[in-house]
């Protein structure tokens, strides 16, 4: 019998089992969640097809292959890498994505970027509450608004777009949250630069730096990891307000190391120090008593500060702005900026310190008007202010003379000028001084006429009789006008023999009246009057008659004895009066 040809039971194998095995053997193993290499063999519209090795290829969203501007980066035979989201074996499909293999990729740099201490570069695409998101190339991370710079920025909005390098201070990879930090970055970099910076920084030595901060008293310059100040007083060798007035947020400067301390870290810088003093021989560039133009720089109660040449400056004291004007404050005078004469008053190098004059540039006016005015002088003014105590004259520009009121008349009381003046009078009076220290310029009216006191003597010798008008009646007497301006006063002891109270009970004011001079003096402008003088006078005269009375006096001897006792009693009670 034939023997019929037939598989060996060595080859007696499983179909499906050799099937699987050879699968394997082409596509590998592929697990979820991984991220495995790829070949694109298919671009279209809307998908590319990634072929990994398995089954079937993998169809990925064309969006996932294009840039910002829509344009596709990949084409067919290019190398990706895919990562693998889920596989159905027993229908043969896979799922992939590149964003996310992209991103796993990009997580497992920055972990390392973290962990190796490094920086990676972003840019800052928005501002978000707290702070910035920053694009890390594909992952967004967070930068807080504490972390931007070592100094609070003023214009947040400026950084947006702005690529720079970060520190990775936290990666949460199961959130995909990162923080990042540029301060922490920028922190190290001035560390280093610091103590390069403190190894080879020395006093004398020239530095360049940038303005950091400005203050009322100074400059804050970045030398490049430490911090300089320049005082206000080391800017400029001239006198400035503010620091703002020289410089500028962000001005590069090169400047020179005044004081440093190593240990303590401060800098002191000098910008005036890298141009020569300008008052080294100051006496000899502004010589006592020269003249120079000058421009007003600032202005104090108690004067003008002049700037002579850049860096230099003298004070013109309130006092020696005018020789005449009593001036409040030098703005009455002159302004900020406006350019004056003076002359060099005095020069102290040692402390820096010029006094200047503006005053002395022309002669003193107290000087010309004591040589153009001599004692004795008749002038004629006109009449500037009226005040209680005088009159005041215009004499010359700054200049006033006072006529006191008790030289205005010889003879009138006058109480106040206002009844004689007013404002604007134009008048003639004689010069009585001129002194020029005290700066006192005085004037008579009265003394253009001669003092008619001075002829009373003549005029009324004593013994001589007047009559003249009663003007005022006091206590102790009655005022008697003899002529106008000219009064004599008859003394209640001398009106009449009998006591009297007071003048009143016999006289009235205006009544006309006769008496005696018994007194008379120029020099103490007094003039006595008696009127009890003139009876006694017409009582001396009268004949006596000592016979014994008759019918017709109805007198006896013993009468008239009384009457010449009461006389002298009377006369002995009115000298005591007089006393």
């Amino acid at each position: 019998m034939e023997k019929k040809s037939g598989a060996t039971p060595e080859m007696d194998v499983n179909f499906a089992d050799e099937l699987e095995n050879y699968l394997k053997a082409d596509f590998g193993d592929l697990d979820e969640g991984t991220i495995v290499p790829g070949q694109v063999v298919k671009v279209d519209k809307d998908h590319v097809l990634v072929d990994v090795n398995f089954k079937s290829e993998g169809q990925i969203p064309l969006s996932e292959f294009t840039d910002s501007e829509g344009n596709v980066t990949v084409s067919v035979g290019d190398k990706v890498d895919v990562f693998v989201s889920n596989k159905d074996e027993s229908e043969g499909t896979i799922h992939l994505s590149r964003d996310k293999a992209k991103r796993m990729k990009l997580f497992d740099t920055l972990e390392d970027v973290q962990e190796k201490d490094g920086t990676t570069k972003g840019r800052i695409v928005r501002r978000i509450k707290g702070g910035y998101t920053v694009d890390l190339g594909g992952v967004e991370a967070f930068l807080p608004g504490s972390h931007v710079d070592l100094r609070p920025v003023p214009d947040m909005d400026a950084l947006v777009g702005q690529e720079f390098e970060f520190k990775i201070l936290k990666i949460n990879r199961r959130r995909s949250n990162v923080i990042v930090s540029r301060r922490v970055l920028l922190e190290e970099q001035r560390s280093e630069q610091r103590d390069k910076l403190l190894d080879h920084l020395e006093e004398g030595q020239i530095v360049t730096g940038k303005v950091k901060n400005i203050t009322e008293y100074g400059v804050f310059i970045d030398l490049g990891g430490l911090d300089g100040l320049l005082h206000i007083t080391d800017m400029s060798w001239k006198r400035i307000k503010h620091p703002k007035e020289m410089v500028g947020l962000g001005d590069e400067l090169e400047l020179k190391v005044l004081n440093f301390d190593k240990q303590g870290q401060k800098v002191s810088l000098g910008l005036k120090q890298l141009v020569p003093d300008p008052w080294e021989n100051i006496a000899g560039k502004y010589p006592e008593g020269e003249k120079y133009k000058g421009k007003v720089t600032n202005l104090a109660d108690y004067g003008a500060f002049v700037e002579l040449e850049a860096g230099v400056e003298g004070l013109v004291h309130i006092s020696e702005m005018s020789w005449t004007r009593k001036l409040r404050h030098p703005s009455q005078m002159v302004r900020a900026g406006d350019e004056v004469e003076v002359i060099v008053l005095g020069v102290d190098q040692d402390k820096k310190r010029i006094s200047l004059g503006m005053k002395q540039i022309r002669p003193n006016p107290w000087d010309v008007v004591a040589e153009k005015y001599p004692e004795g002088t008749i002038l004629e003014g006109t009449i500037k202010n009226i005040t209680e105590f005088g009159v005041f004259i215009g004499i010359e520009e700054g200049i006033d003379g006072l006529i006191h009121v008790s030289d205005i008349s010889w003879t009138k009381k006058i109480r106040h000028p206002s009844e004689v003046y007013k404002v604007g009078d134009v008048i003639q009076a004689k010069v009585l001084t001129v002194d020029k220290e005290d700066e006192k310029f005085t004037l008579g009216v009265k003394q253009l006429a001669e003092d008619p006191w001075s002829l009373v003597p003549s005029k009324y010798p004593v013994g001589s009789l007047i009559k003249g008008a009663v003007t005022n009646i006091t206590d102790f007497g009655l005022f008697v006008e003899v002529e106008e301006g000219i009064e004599g006063l008859v003394h209640v002891s001398e009106i009449s023999r009998k006591k009297i109270k007071s003048p009143s009970e016999l006289y009235k004011e205006g009544d006309v009246i006769e008496a005696k001079v018994i007194h008379v003096s120029a020099d103490e402008r007094r003039l006595g009057l008696s009127v009890k003088q003139i009876k006694d006078d017409e009582e001396r005269k009268k004949p006596k008659n000592f016979s014994t009375a008759g019918p017709e006096t109805g007198n006896t001897l013993g009468d008239l004895l009384r009457q010449k006792l009461e006389d002298a009693s009377s006369e002995n009670a009115g000298d005591g009066d007089e006393e």
